[in-house]
């Protein structure tokens, strides 16, 4: 393993300490501390990821980005203070690919890259995948094998597990009370299943989402039900 990682910070401390994390993995670390210096060393032909701090002088974080997208095509994951939706919409519209609220653990930023760059060095084009597979961002569902992929690696998934992620990437966006979850995974009628169908939620976001306490993907609406992301 031995890809480049651009990581971009006005705190030299933040920095280092990303950078000896990263290089723990085996990553090879460029650094930066303003945006005017990420855009030059993002020419550089071996990088493969940038992360990005927001709120830096000379050139703001988001501005970088912009700059960087219009040059190539890698995949790029926000850090920022700022932890409201509005933010996180903002970064990811601007070209980000993940964004990171600040505090943040290592662990989990490492994941996030291993996760970005596996789906920018592997899976290619989406276009690539079998005909009538379900596409949401890092997952992919192949409904006819009932195979769970996240990052291109397989998802081992219980019975039940699985008949809960059809229905839910089979119809993603749309929000099942679980009552109706459990109807149509159990095939029985539900009584008392608010706290089995939970567990079984809390075990699939363990396998794919990358922070299963804010998971991107398997999110509960409040007082409805439970829904995959469409992404």
């Amino acid at each position: 393993m031995n890809e480049t990682i651009l990581v971009v910070d006005d705190d030299r401390e933040i920095v280092g300490a990303i950078a000896a994390a990263l290089e723990k993995e085996g990553y090879r670390v460029l650094r930066a501390c303003d945006g005017m210096e990420a855009v030059d060393l993002a020419l550089d032909p071996d990088l493969r990821l940038v992360l990005m701090d927001v709120m830096m002088p000379r050139l703001d974080g988001l501005s970088a980005v912009l700059r960087i997208r219009e040059r190539r095509n890698l995949p790029i994951i926000v850090l920022s203070a700022k932890s409201e939706e509005s933010d996180k919409v903002l970064g990811l519209s601007m070209g980000a690919d993940d964004y990171v609220t600040k505090p943040f653990s290592m662990q989990e930023l490492t994941a996030r890259v291993r996760s970005q760059l596996r789906r920018y060095t592997r899976l290619g084009d989406v276009n690539a995948v079998p005909d009538g597979t379900v596409i949401s961002g890092r997952l992919a569902y192949d409904p006819v094998s009932r195979e769970l992929t996240a990052d291109g690696e397989p998802v081992r998934l219980t019975n039940i597990e699985t008949g809960i992620v059809d229905l839910l990437m089979r119809n993603l966006g749309r929000v099942f009370p679980a009552e109706e979850i459990y109807r149509r995974v159990w095939g029985e009628e539900a009584f008392s299943s608010e706290g089995t169908v939970m567990v079984h939620i809390r075990r699939i976001r363990e396998k794919i989402e990358l922070n299963p306490r804010e998971p991107d993907y398997l999110k509960v609406v409040w007082g409805i039900g439970y829904k995959m992301e469409k992404k």
